[in-house]
């Protein structure tokens, strides 16, 4: 077994959500889940295929997006995983819609932040470890902190 690191670039304003799921039925559902869970969305998405022609399925909205999508895919190249591609809109807006496509077996990440992504590769094929999203941990917040992401998250929205 040989393990890689996979480098995952995110191009200005845009979120990646790499998942797992099961079925060539994916890139259609996930197409829909995204497309009918926030208005304004736009998205590319990929999906590895693991059997028959192996080869990465996508589709999207946004044609730019859809095309780092299938790139970024063929070069994990990792049976079974997906990415996505954001504009317009958070993994928050999307992750419950994504949760329940049946094909969706799991998610790795959900970020802006750079990503790399740990792969094992045997003589059968690579696999995904696990990820590296963002930097390492740098102290623990003070009551400063606290006050600040209390604040930060009510004007943004996200709380009341």
């Amino acid at each position: 077994m040989e393990l890689k690191i996979v480098d995952v670039v995110t191009p200005p304003e845009c979120n990646i959500i790499l998942g797992q799921s099961h079925f060539i039925k994916t890139v259609e559902d996930v197409y829909e889940a995204l497309a009918s869970s926030a208005s304004g969305i736009k998205f590319g998405l990929a999906f590895c295929e693991s059997s028959g022609e192996c080869l990465v399925r996508h589709d999207g909205n946004d044609p730019e997006l859809r095309r780092i999508a299938a790139e970024v895919a063929y070069t994990i190249g990792c049976g079974h995983i997906f990415i996505i591609y954001l504009k317009g809109a958070f993994p928050i807006n999307v992750l419950t819609q994504l949760k329940a496509v049946p094909e969706v077996c799991g998610i790795y990440a959900a970020t802006a932040n750079p990503l790399q992504i740990v792969v094992a590769e045997t003589e059968q094929g690579r696999g995904v470890i696990g990820v590296i999203d963002g930097a390492k941990s740098k102290g623990i917040e003070d009551e400063n902190g606290v006050k600040w992401r209390k604040t930060f998250l009510r004007q943004i929205g996200y709380k009341t």
